[in-house]
């Protein structure tokens, strides 16, 4: 059976890149339903994250001239995670399988073939993973490789040089949706989902147009929401600093004691304070990851929405709707 393939892409403010983005994506999926690879139910659903600029102005226009283009607007913005979130489990209710991808072309869509075969070989779950890192500066591609790195040793099990450039079947979407953190992180959660998987790896290059959306505050914010999301490792790590400074309190009192004995107290000014300043530092650091995950427990208790769609724009084209009438 050729499967339903939707191919769901996030946009905030892409209105410089979504032309190109939709013309290329197309002209694919085009390729595709002709070799076979997927049915003429496909579609390319484009998830507006309450973008500034035109970009949901243009969604409308490319749902509006071909029916293989479907929108899905966002009320107000709500960050990457769950606009795809958003755009995954939209694409559930239509789908065999989705696949997800960034709108800057970075990601090498040639390489959407090797997905659907992997999945036609009976794997539910696709990752899409970078060869290499050579379009990278040297930061960014050294700070990535210390992410994945302290992810895997914290106990957060995440691939590494993926990002969310991947297949799901729609047994790996329902999984999915039984997962409802409001913190959300999904290359934690999908391998959380088991299934069969597989790798496909491809060469990405350089955002086609427009200003990336992951500024250096953005991914150091990610790398701490994906650590605290997925493990309890600092906590444990804060008891164990805990105990070495009560050691070595304990030690400095003793020492302490012994001096004042044998009559060799000095007023130590500096070492006072450089005392007091390294506690203070420490409890402040403590407090602020103890803070971190109680803001989350808070977070989760409330329960809210997600995200929540103002407008979702799906067309059936007539082979679609001849399968309905049958």
């Amino acid at each position: 059976m050729i499967p339903d393939l939707y191919i769901v892409i996030p946009c905030y403010n892409e209105e410089e890149v979504l032309p190109e983005t939709s013309k290329r994506i197309l002209d694919k999926l085009q390729r595709m339903m002709q070799a076979g690879l997927c049915a003429a139910g496909s579609r390319i659903l484009l998830v507006d994250d309450g973008s500034r600029d035109r970009t949901w102005q243009l969604i409308e226009e490319l749902t509006q001239k071909n029916v293989y283009f479907a929108g899905v607007k966002l009320a107000h913005n709500r960050g990457h995670q769950n606009a795809l979130l958003a755009g995954l489990m939209t694409a559930r209710e239509h789908c065999d399988i989705a696949i997800s991808m960034d709108a800057d072309l970075q990601d090498d869509i040639e390489v959407l073939d090797e997905f659907v075969q992997k999945y036609q070989e009976g794997c539910q779950v696709v990752y899409g993973v970078r060869k290499e890192r050579k379009t990278d500066t040297f930061f960014k591609r050294n700070s990535a490789l210390a992410f994945y790195k302290l992810m895997n040793m914290l106990g957060t099990h995440v691939l590494n040089n993926h990002a969310d450039y991947r297949l799901m079947s729609k047994e790996a979407l329902d999984a999915l949706a039984e997962y409802r953190e409001v913190n959300l992180f999904l290359r934690g959660i999908v391998p959380e989902i088991g299934y069969k998987t597989d790798v496909v790896y491809y060469d990405r290059g350089e955002r086609f147009a427009g200003e990336s959306k992951y500024p250096l505050k953005k991914m150091i914010a990610f790398a701490i929401e994906g650590i605290s999301s997925f493990s309890v490792k600092p906590l444990k790590m804060i008891s164990m600093l805990g105990f070495f400074i009560s050691l070595c309190s304990c030690i400095a009192l003793l020492y302490a004691l012994i001096s004042k004995i044998c009559g060799a107290a000095v007023p130590g000014w500096t070492a006072i304070i450089a005392s007091v300043w390294l506690l203070g530092g420490v409890q402040l650091l403590c407090l602020g990851v103890l803070g971190g995950y109680i803001g989350k427990i808070y977070q989760e208790v409330k329960a809210r929405p997600r995200y929540r769609i103002e407008q979702c724009l799906i067309r059936k084209n007539q082979a679609e709707n001849g399968k309905e009438n049958k």
